[in-house]
């Protein structure tokens, strides 16, 4: 598949190992950064979705989508590992569900921008976000050895096919133009569903305006 991704906000908190790993399924095995685990929230709009070598088909090409995601491990390789992902088409929602083996749900959601400001609302049974965001200085890769390489490096996501067993879905993309951001978050529980709370913390804000991105199929991994 061929696709965008737009506008994106990755917002991370740090939190204790012993609740995530209580939600990855074995043999997964959650990835830690200094003995810490960490979960985002990342809003973000994209477009252009389609198989490769086909144009792109306006009703079904583009969507406003959130994820709730964190990080592991499985047999040497690192990889993200979603929680869930929220998007408003719900064509596009059953197509990941049924080709992708990801928790996609569809939502309520609104995006509007003024600039390179963002304002994002989702809304669905038990999960809720809304806020505003924006970059706020200039855009550079993530240097290898640190946080920011570690949380965002990642070409691959995991998760279960319907027989249980782990599969891995690749993607590639240029490394992330990372910018710092601010941002305005009113209404966050889009980590409720697992019973998480967030610390009382400033998350760690980047935002990334755009990727070209290439996914494939999962594969048994």
């Amino acid at each position: 598949m061929a696709q965008t991704w737009n506008d994106l906000l990755f917002a991370h908190w740090p939190i204790p190992a012993a609740d995530l790993a209580r939600l990855i399924p074995a043999p997964l095995e959650l990835d830690l950064w200094q003995g810490s685990a960490y979960i985002a929230v990342v809003p973000f709009r994209m477009d252009g979705i389609r198989p490769r070598g086909l144009f792109a088909v306006p009703w079904l090409s583009a969507t406003p989508e959130i994820n709730v995601r964190t990080y592991v491990r499985h047999k040497g390789r690192s990889g993200v590992y979603f929680l869930s992902l929220d998007a408003a088409n719900w064509i596009a929602v059953r197509i990941a569900r049924r080709f992708f083996h990801l928790p996609y749900f569809g939502a309520e959601m609104d995006l509007k921008q003024a600039g390179e400001s963002v304002e994002y609302s989702n809304h669905r049974p038990g999960a809720a976000f809304r806020g505003s965001y924006a970059p706020s200085g200039e855009a550079a890769e993530a240097q290898p050895g640190t946080l920011e390489h570690w949380l965002m490096e990642r070409y691959c996501f995991f998760t279960l096919n319907r027989a249980g067993g782990v599969v891995r879905g690749d993607i590639d993309h240029k490394p992330w133009p990372l910018q710092p951001a601010s941002a305005s978050i009113e209404v966050n529980t889009m980590t409720a569903p697992w019973g998480i709370t967030l610390p009382d913390c400033p998350p760690l804000l980047h935002f990334a305006h755009r990727v070209k991105v290439h996914a494939w199929l999962p594969e048994p991994a």
